[in-house]
């Protein structure tokens, strides 16, 4: 499921990284204004079936594009990555763009300011393309929504690519811009990146400031993390994000984001499946032979079981998310209900919650992050898969059976979100693919402020296993 006439790189700028894009700027081989018109020449081919983008700016794009030709022609380029195309989440503001949450209560919503990544990306002369679809307010594990539909996965369009971050993969994994920014509340960048055949970040809270945005539903779990092809791209997007910002405090506490040119030797331990929870035959097989791979490097790996439990987490995740959409929707929504009834029974519980179950919820937040922060003294890295299902159909919410046996409809989502209780850095890295082509990823979950470490390992695992020549036959 690739495509192979050729070197497509060579015959379409859209399909090139960002670094090599950025490359061919500085030595005049190739212009922003060009790049641009590449990427939209393939978004106005694509995008109709696959709905990743909703809603598009091209003529402030094409300005964008064109003051960053001029300053690469004067040698004064912003950064580097100075006129590479950038997307973006529909729950991240974007000045002058709709930002609707997937909600037809925020339908007509159009902010007057970037959120601070974004207007972090623009300042470094990023062309900020459009907005990226989502399920509704973010927080299902699939993308689709009343307003928009379903998103496609580019690998299978019958298939979804996850969610939420599902536009933002599904756009960068065919091509409609080479960076993505997402964000991911309970694996929403780490689960769709596996689905796509892309690297993805969930950084640890305070790596990428937030301010002036949307209201924080899941408190500091939802983070912005950059989504790319290449580990060397989405570095160089991290690290004009992570600068701290005094208007966000837990930035203050980061050290320097430093990604070592080798990494150390890890401790990591493998964890194959989480209790009784079932995981895909091959996705399994995919993670192990990954870790065997990540032993091969050099790395300690011992398989062994989480030092928590799906069903403890549950009981913390669960609470916080009933809680904050239900005070969305009283602060936000005059008290309108969600187009999703899935939405409108977690706000109905959210309402129903008694004050002593959210603050029995902090502080087992509180309590978790001791116990990591204990367990990160004996370990480096925790090694799992990404996702426990393959992609099913993109208008299904979630599979309704994992190995052969039935799951609820978070049974797809339980790797992910103990990194976002937790206070941890996640990164989703692509392994070995399926029989019939599909991604597959594992994920790699360090200490809180180890992103360093992890983009370091990443850039280490794709040297030695590189995806980047792996693209679906789009056609």
């Amino acid at each position: 499921m690739q495509e192979k006439a050729g070197n497509p790189a060579v015959m379409d700028p859209a399909l090139l990284p960002a670094r090599s894009l950025a490359g061919l700027f500085a030595r005049r081989a190739l212009s922003p204004v060009e790049a641009l018109e590449a990427v939209l020449a393939r978004i106005a081919r694509l995008n109709p079936a696959l709905n990743a983008i909703i809603a598009l700016d091209e003529a402030a794009a094409r300005a964008a594009a064109g003051a960053s030709e001029a300053r690469w022609r004067a040698g004064t380029p912003l950064s580097p990555l100075d006129g590479v195309p950038l997307t973006v989440k529909d729950n991240i503001t974007v000045a002058g763009l709709p930002c609707t949450w997937g909600s037809p209560l925020f339908r007509d919503h159009i902010p007057e300011r970037d959120e601070l990544p974004v207007a972090r990306a623009r300042a470094a002369g990023l062309v900020v393309l459009g907005k990226t679809n989502v399920p509704e307010f973010t927080l299902q594990g699939y993308t689709d929504n009343t307003l928009f539909g379903p998103t496609r996965n580019p690998w299978d369009p019958a298939l979804t690519p996850g969610g939420s971050s599902g536009g933002a993969v599904a756009a960068v994994a065919a091509g409609l811009g080479p960076l993505a920014l997402g964000t991911d509340g309970g694996g929403s960048i780490r689960r769709p990146a596996s689905h796509a055949g892309l690297v993805g970040l969930k950084p640890t809270p305070g790596r990428v400031p937030r301010c002036d945005g949307l209201p924080a539903i899941l408190l500091d779990f939802e983070q912005i993390g950059p989504i790319a092809r290449t580990t060397g791209d989405l570095v160089a997007l991290l690290a004009l994000l992570a600068p701290p910002d005094p208007r966000d405090p837990a930035s203050r506490l980061m050290p320097p984001l430093l990604v070592p040119p080798r990494p150390p030797r890890c401790r990591i331990l493998h964890v194959p499946r989480f209790g009784a929870h079932p995981v895909d035959a091959e996705i399994a097989a995919s993670t192990a032979a990954a870790a065997r791979r990540l032993q091969s490097l050099g790395h300690a790996v011992e398989e062994g079981e989480a030092p928590f439990t799906v069903e403890a987490l549950g009981g913390i995740w669960g609470p916080v998310g009933q809680a904050g959409l239900a005070w969305l929707l009283t602060e936000w929504g005059g008290g309108a209900e969600p187009a999703s009834p899935a939405l409108r029974e977690m706000a109905a519980a959210g309402c129903a919650l008694r004050p002593e179950a959210l603050f029995a919820a902090l502080d087992g937040v509180a309590r978790f992050r001791r116990e990591m922060a204990g367990f990160f003294q004996g370990f480096d890295l925790i090694l799992t898969p990404a996702a426990a299902a393959l992609p099913w159909p993109a208008e299904q919410a979630a599979p309704e059976r994992i190995a052969g046996q039935a799951v609820g409809p978070r049974g797809h989502a339980v790797f992910t979100n103990f990194a976002n209780i937790g206070g941890l850095p996640g990164i989703a890295l692509p392994s070995a693919p399926a029989a019939n082509g599909l991604p597959i990823g594992f994920q790699l979950v360090g200490a809180a402020g180890s992103d360093g470490l992890l983009c370091a390992l990443a850039a280490e695992w794709e040297a030695a296993e590189p995806w980047a020549g792996r693209w679906p036959a789009l056609g």
